[in-house]
């Protein structure tokens, strides 16, 4: 957490009239009491004091923050008298041979490292030195076979890429990058304060480290051009539609040699004609006949590889599934295949045959099921 400027501006133990030992329970007496007295809709005009006091409950009512309010007006108050008196109220404050800064142009978050830095080390300074790339966004559409398959593929990306002329060094072939003679390489000029050492950005290297004395004049020194790249990527098998791949380490270059970023490929599966599909299992519709469905019978179905033969039993119904095992969406490492699940769906002629109906009319008369006996309902009972 970066510290507050006003922190080292403002007494937060003054302000709700407590010690700096005060237990959280006396802190927590002394807040609610002052903000009874000083609510605007009790006091108005007490506006700015509310909001004083409100502002030092929110640190001092929080054990971490109030932890790391009192290291802050420690340090503030012991090290920075090495800076010639300390803070100034909004302006700034005296430093060797009288020079000045502005308490708002220090991050505390770099100067005190979290608080838990060596504070007579050495720190870098900010933006020196290489500095990762950025990680770029694509989008692949695939088949359903080759997202379930899986399969190794390219995408278009473009935006910035590493010149190819240079090798992202930036500098002209034959020549290489030499070693800043202002910061010896680190990218960083230190700036001893007594308790604390501050670093700034080397202004000849510009953070790198290094000079380029010859640049390349491609990348025109920088290393970096922009253009379309093909960049390959391996679909695992079973890749869901929506699914997001992350291909380490190619997405844009780095500055100053850093490493490269990731690049992100959102899958996008077009559908199947025959198949669906639920998690790793394949999904299939099958139409059968009344007579097989009733008899029993044996079908062809279809895989995303050779045919298999289904056995279905007398007396399917429709919409009956049936688990085809390992004929689902590949497996790979610890997960096993999918299955394929069948359903079956009996179709019922829409014109028949006079012989036809004449058997159809027979089984129904020697039929003595009653599907419908449970939709019955007694008219006397109903009227009740």
């Amino acid at each position: 957490m970066v510290a507050q400027r006003e922190w080292l501006e403002k007494d937060y133990y003054q302000v709700l009239g407590v010690s700096s030992t005060a237990t959280d329970k006396e802190v927590t007496r002394a807040y609610r009491k002052l903000a009874k007295q000083f609510h605007p809709d009790a006091n108005p005009g007490s506006e700015d004091r509310f909001k004083e006091i409100s502002a030092a409950y929110d640190v001092l009512g929080d054990t971490a923050k109030r932890k790391e309010y009192d290291e802050v007006r420690r340090l503030g108050a012991s090290g920075f008298s090495n800076f010639g008196g300390g803070f100034g109220g909004a302006g700034g404050a005296g430093g060797p041979g009288g020079a000045t800064f502005r308490v708002e142009d220090i991050d505390f978050g770099d100067l005190l490292g979290g608080l838990g830095a060596n504070f007579g080390g050495v720190r870098r300074a900010r933006n020196a030195g290489p500095r990762r790339g950025a990680d770029v966004e694509a989008e692949l559409y695939l088949s359903f076979e080759d997202a379930v398959r899986g399969v190794t593929t390219s995408v278009n990306v473009a935006g910035e890429a590493r010149c190819e002329t240079c090798h992202g060094s930036g500098a002209a072939p034959g020549s290489s990058p030499v070693t800043c003679p202002t910061c010896h390489g680190r990218g960083a000029l230190d700036d001893n304060q007594g308790l604390f050492s501050l670093s700034r950005v080397c202004p000849q290297c510009s953070g790198r480290g290094t000079i380029i004395e010859k640049p390349c004049k491609t990348c025109r020194g920088s290393g970096i051009v922009r253009r379309t790249r093909e960049v390959k990527v391996r679909i695992p098998a079973g890749v869901d539609d929506g699914q997001r791949i992350r291909v380490k380490g190619r997405g844009a270059p780095g500055r100053a040699n850093g490493p490269a970023g990731d690049l992100y490929v959102t899958v996008h599966v077009g559908n199947h004609p025959l198949f669906g599909r639920r998690g790793r299992n394949l999904t299939l519709t099958v139409p059968v006949t009344f007579a097989e469905a009733a008899l029993g019978s044996t079908v062809k179905v279809p895989t995303l590889d050779e045919p298999v033969t289904l056995r279905i039993p007398p007396g399917t119904s429709s919409g009956q599934t049936f688990r085809v095992k390992g004929r689902g969406v590949p497996g790979h490492g610890r997960t096993g295949s999918g299955d394929l699940l069948v359903t079956a769906e009996v179709t019922v002629p829409k014109k028949l045959t006079d012989e036809q109906r004449a058997a159809v009319e027979e089984f129904a008369r020697l039929s003595d099921e009653q599907p419908r006996a449970h939709l019955e309902v007694n008219t006397d009972d109903a009227a009740k």
